[in-house]
């Protein structure tokens, strides 16, 4: 596997499907972030190896087991808000509702072919730099495969209350933050038609989308 297809594998670690078993609630509270991060990181990959239908980019059972097994560790409504940018505040909650839904559908559909490229790689999580009363934390990890290791980046903030843990709101892959990347994007989007104007826009490209591997 080339470095791009690495890279592109990195990036579908945040929209691919954990196939272990859930934590627990009370598991995922006390779980340190790079335990996390770990964790989804093997169980990820082992559930990829393991399953045809998830290489072959079956997007409506990676989208299912997305919304069961990953969206739990991630907090996206941030990541959605972040990408956005200062439009989200005057969006409405339902705006605000297809938006979330358009991202992330966007997000699955863009890395899906990136899982039938996983062959061989392994992930290690570097030694986390933090102290005990942080609250947000960057966890780093790399994938070695064929070719030249990939450094893979994710930004987590705890969260208190119910469902309380380490959630990702942010992912670097190859120097390049995820959610950066498409507020450049969106920003053009919105300063041309709006808030509407993106969620159409993000609607057809995930409808185009369909049916073909990225």
């Amino acid at each position: 596997m080339h470095r791009r297809s690495l890279g592109r594998l990195a990036a579908a670690l945040l929209a691919a499907p954990a196939l272990g078993g859930l934590a627990t609630l009370a598991h995922a509270a006390d779980e340190a972030p790079d335990a996390l991060i770990k964790r989804l990181s093997e169980e990820i990959l082992a559930a990829i190896k393991a399953d045809k239908s998830i290489q072959s980019g079956d997007i409506d059972k990676i989208m299912a087991l997305v919304d069961s097994k990953v969206m739990p560790n991630v907090n996206f409504r941030r990541m959605t808000a972040s990408a956005v940018g200062p439009a989200w505040r005057q969006a409405t909650p339902d705006q605000r509702r297809r938006l979330e839904e358009e991202f992330k559908a966007l997000l699955i559909r863009t890395y899906s072919g990136a899982l039938s490229q996983v062959d061989d790689q392994t992930i290690s999580v570097k030694p986390l730099r933090a102290s005990p009363e942080d609250k947000e934390v960057i966890v780093r990890s790399e994938i070695r495969g064929r070719g030249d290791p990939i450094q893979l980046e994710y930004r987590l903030e705890k969260t208190p209350g119910q469902g309380a843990g380490w959630k990702i709101y942010n992912l670097n892959v190859l120097g390049v933050w995820l959610v950066d990347t498409y507020r450049s994007q969106f920003a053009q989007e919105i300063n041309a038609n709006g808030i509407d104007g993106l969620i159409t826009a993000l609607a057809e490209r995930n409808k185009a989308n369909t049916g073909r591997k990225s």
